[in-house]
């Protein structure tokens, strides 16, 4: 695989870098698409980054050198969850599926009792959605307004995830949307 997670320390080896690539990227379809440096800082010391639920990598590329973050949150539950941004510089590049088989490989090869492992993004995030899908991944949940917009309206957020088994075999097992009727 062309991917690489390299764990992070926010702390002290990796403080600079990790405010520099969150505050000169802008991240679209995050809560907050511009962060400042006192955001990140304030994060940073108050254990956003590493601690008993949450643990971060930076994600390096074997061409390409460092392409972006990820953080895994929910360590602690049984349903892991993360959060991943690219730099602009590799954003629209089909990197995205490596990256997220990477990301999922590490998920299950480390913590053996996860089972289920999974990630949301906004509704008008296609690149992502389509991520999720070449990876084996199953919308599971659409959240109608789910998501605020900073300076606009709410989008739906959209929850995908894949099953260890899934992982395992390669196989995507579904299930029916509409088990209901009226």
């Amino acid at each position: 695989m062309s991917i690489n997670l390299v764990r992070m320390d926010a702390v002290e080896d990796d403080h600079e870098a990790l405010v520099d690539f969150m505050t000169r990227n802008e991240f679209r379809f995050h809560g907050s698409k511009r962060l400042t440096r006192e955001t990140v800082e304030a994060a940073i010391a108050k254990g956003t980054y590493r601690s008993e639920d949450d643990d971060s990598f930076w994600i390096d590329h074997t061409e390409h050198g460092r392409i972006g973050f990820a953080r895994f949150e929910d360590l602690r539950d049984p349903t892991p969850m993360f959060d991943l941004r690219l730099d602009g510089e590799y954003r629209g590049r089909g990197l995205g599926v490596d990256v997220l088989r990477a990301l999922t490989q590490h998920v299950f090869t480390t913590l053996p009792g996860t089972n289920r492992f999974e990630g949301q993004t906004r509704e008008d995030n296609i690149a992502m959605r389509k991520t999720f899908l070449r990876c084996g991944w199953v919308k599971e949940a659409h959240y109608r307004e789910g998501w605020p917009v900073q300076g606009g309206s709410p989008v739906a957020s959209v929850a995908y995830s894949i099953l260890r088994r899934d992982w395992e075999t390669g196989q995507t097992t579904t299930f029916v949307w509409e088990d209901l009727t009226v």
